[in-house]
């Protein structure tokens, strides 16, 4: 079985900046060599630290306007060669074709650039395609490499790396790979709804990240969560936190509530209107 592996090479291709910095020198402290696309590769130099450029492996430029950088044999075969089959390592050394050990990524903000403009062009070119398929072929060849998905494991990647000097075991790299396909599935969901608006494709498909912790599920020794933007559904004036019976019970009360046209007012207890006016 692959044990512990120590990370060599890192990709670092990322949307968002911010704490690239201190992750970028972090790598550099433990002999970790870096290669970055375009922006990611200009960020790194102007904070003086060391990275070698995609372009200086593909020997090919970023083309089409940025949408083609990464997607190239030398840095897919780096990613996603078997360090342990014979016939891999040929074909990568044969190729030299570096080894990828560590796969960093945030994608293009979709999300907010949907919810924010309705210019499509713009929309478009906010589906990113290089990073998505970073993620999947790490994710793929996770008993080799490590992918970190988005900026929000940042902070478990540099606890692993001050804590392990650069090494993972194989339960963080199935970890990070289970969360990488998380995101990627995710990311192709609000695409899909994005496409879909007028619902000519029947078929249910969410992906909802954003929870409350209930105070209990219908019985007290029960765990309760629950998924979506209740904010956008009622207000909670006061009380203590919601539990799942609460829930039952708004259910109940809005459906009553929409059997009438005027302002309407309803008690209930255990989903039973005991008071309506």
């Amino acid at each position: 079985m692959i044990g512990k592996l120590k990370i060599k090479t890192a990709l670092i291709s990322v949307y968002s900046k911010e704490n690239i910095e201190e992750l970028g020198a972090m790598l550099v402290n433990l002999n970790i060599q870096i290669f970055s696309t375009g922006g990611t590769f200009e960020f790194l130099k102007s904070k003086g630290i060391p990275a070698i450029s995609i372009e200086s492996i593909t020997s090919y430029p970023s083309i089409l306007g940025g949408r083609v950088k990464t997607l190239h044999p030398k840095i897919f075969g780096g990613i996603l060669w078997r360090r342990d089959q014979i016939s891999d390592t040929s074909d990568v050394e044969k190729y030299e074709i570096p080894s990828i050990d560590l796969v960093i990524v945030d994608l293009y903000p979709f999300e907010q650039t949907a919810n924010s403009t309705n210019d499509e062009a713009e929309i478009i070119e906010k589906i990113d395609i290089g990073g998505i398929t970073l993620i999947r072929a790490a994710a793929k060849n996770y008993k080799h490499v490590l992918v970190v998905p988005s900026s929000q494991y940042y902070p478990k990647l540099f606890e692993i790396l001050q804590e392990d000097k650069g090494f993972t075991d194989l339960n963080q790299r199935r970890f990070f790979a289970a969360n990488a396909f998380h995101i990627s599935s995710h990311y192709d969901t609000l695409i899909f709804q994005y496409f879909n608006k007028q619902k000519n494709i029947v078929v249910f498909k969410q992906s909802l990240e954003k929870k409350i912790i209930m105070r209990y599920g219908e019985n007290p020794h029960q765990k309760g969560i629950f998924y979506g933007k209740l904010e956008e559904v009622i207000d909670q004036l006061h009380g203590k936190e919601l539990s799942y019976n609460n829930l039952v019970d708004v259910d109940a009360a809005i459906n009553l509530i929409r059997e009438f046209s005027e302002n309407t007012v309803i008690i209930v207890k255990h989903t039973n209107p005991c008071g309506v006016a």
